[in-house]
């Protein structure tokens, strides 16, 4: 039996069987208007989700501005008209960028002492060393500063002021500690890595060109001859005596000099003040109430705000960027 298409008639090529002759332009028309509105409530749609997101990221704007107002005034030092001491704090590695740099330290005591209400300044160690050059700028401007002023500038050790931590404390008046702080530390290390006995077992060859016949010194994947090795030695034996220099002449007659005071050693601040390589027992309290005499304690250390971090954090961002483009060179200049 054949089925009869719903109009009773013949069915039309193209013709679905449920659509009714007559009717193509009203079910297009009512698809076209569904469609329209569809579209219309996507893009209405869209527009109010892309104005949440420019809210939520005013919001955001808003908030981090706040917080970089509050860590600024947070973190800014007023001068004081009243008598006080000034402490300027040097804690963790002494290295270029970081707290404990020159730049930061120097700013920092330059601002304590140029403060018409400061007494004295107090520098607040607890580092274990770092960079001897930046210890000498920081050492070199104690100098300066204490001729400028006419301020007496003391250390105050807390757990450690060992290396380059002391190499700055020899340049303050008078260096207080606790009876177990570790003091002294006055040598230079280099230090690193050799693996060309491990290369030669595993069969690998090292392939290293230079422009310079000393100019791979102290790569680790290759060999240390006599000469680069007395030159090393050399180089660090010149920085030690510098070291021992500014020592000498930051104690005086106070350093009772033995054998081991320039060998390394590091001591107790017990045995320092024994040694003369500090003064007295001491804290950061007591020298502002016993020995400054002006028991307020104004903080001039220079901290990193919000705004730094994040402008470092992009910085570095952007340096990784340029590294990486570099590398794609494959020649590296250092």
């Amino acid at each position: 039996m054949n089925a009869l298409p719903p109009s009773g008639g013949p069915q039309q090529p193209g013709q679905d069987l449920w659509q009714q002759p007559g009717q193509n332009g009203a079910d297009a028309g009512w698809e076209r208007d569904v469609l329209e509105r569809l579209v219309f409530a996507t893009v209405n749609e869209q527009r109010a989700a892309r104005r949440w997101r420019i809210f939520w990221r005013l919001v955001w704007i808003g908030l981090a501005g706040a917080a970089i107002w509050f860590f600024n005034k947070e973190g800014a030092t007023t001068a004081v008209s009243g008598p006080h001491t000034a402490v300027v704090e040097i804690k963790g590695a002494i290295a270029s960028g970081a707290d404990a740099s020159a730049e930061s330290v120097n700013a920092a005591m330059r601002s304590a002492l140029e403060d018409s209400g400061s007494r004295a300044l107090v520098l607040l160690i607890n580092s274990p060393g770092g960079s001897p050059v930046q210890a000498g700028m920081i050492n070199d401007e104690i100098v300066r500063l204490k001729a400028l002023y006419q301020k007496p500038v003391y250390a105050v050790v807390e757990e450690s002021c060992a290396s380059a931590a002391y190499y700055i404390a020899a340049a303050a008046d008078e260096i207080y500690v606790d009876k177990a702080s570790i003091v002294g530390s006055i040598g230079v290390l280099m230090d690193g890595f050799g693996f060309t006995g491990t290369m030669e077992k595993l069969g690998v060859e090292r392939r290293l060109l230079t422009a310079g016949s000393n100019k791979g010194m102290l790569d680790p994947f290759s060999p240390l001859t006599d000469e680069q090795r007395v030159h090393a030695q050399q180089m660090l034996d010149t920085i030690h005596q510098q070291f021992i220099d500014v020592v000498k002449q930051g104690r005086g007659k106070r350093l009772h000099e033995t054998d081991e005071t320039f060998s390394g050693l590091f001591w107790t601040g017990e045995q320092a003040v024994a040694l003369g390589l500090a003064d007295k027992l001491g804290s950061l309290d007591s020298v502002a109430r016993d020995i400054v005499q002006a028991e307020e304690i104004i903080d001039y250390t220079r901290r990193e705000n919000m705004a730094e971090r994040l402008a470092k954090r992009f910085g570095a961002a952007l340096g990784a960027g340029a590294v990486q483009a570099g590398k794609s060179w494959g020649v590296t200049i250092h």
